[in-house]
C-alpha cells in the first residue's frame, strides 16, 4: 500500500481527519480519536485492531504490539508498501468503525456517522 492509497482509504471515511502529532507522525483521527496513525515516510501502520484481530495479527506475525498502544489492542505493521491495499483499507475501515462508535451519539450524528 502506497502514502496515496492509505491517504485516501483514511480520508474517505466519514469524519476522518489528519493530524500531524509528534513530530512528522500522520495520525487519522475521527472526532478527534486516533484510529490510525503512521510515520512521516508512510513506512509502517499502526492502528486500532478489534480484540479477535489482534490476537489473530500478533499471532501469525504479520504484525506486532504497538509502541505504547498494545494495551489498547492497537497493532503495527512494519512494512506498510507491502501489504494488500484491500486488506489494509478494510483494517482501517475497522479501526474507525471501533473509535467512532465510542464517541458520544451527537458527536456521531454531527460527523455523519450515526
Amino acid at each position: 500500500m502506497t502514502r496515496d492509497e492509505l491517504h485516501q482509504a483514511a480520508m474517505a471515511l466519514p469524519g476522518a481527519t489528519l493530524d500531524l502529532k509528534w513530530g512528522d507522525d500522520h495520525c487519522y483521527c475521527v472526532g478527534g480519536k486516533m484510529f490510525c496513525a503512521t510515520d512521516g515516510a508512510y513506512a509502517n501502520l499502526s492502528f486500532k485492531a478489534s480484540d479477535i484481530a489482534f490476537e489473530a495479527l500478533v499471532e501469525t506475525g504479520r504484525a506486532t504490539p504497538a509502541k505504547y498502544m498494545a494495551r489498547a489492542k492497537w497493532v503495527n505493521l512494519p512494512d506498510l508498501r507491502s501489504q494488500d491495499v484491500a486488506e489494509v483499507a478494510d483494517w482501517v475501515r475497522s479501526a474507525h468503525a471501533i473509535v467512532a462508535a465510542k464517541l458520544p451519539k451527537t458527536q456521531q450524528k454531527t460527523l455523519g456517522i450515526a
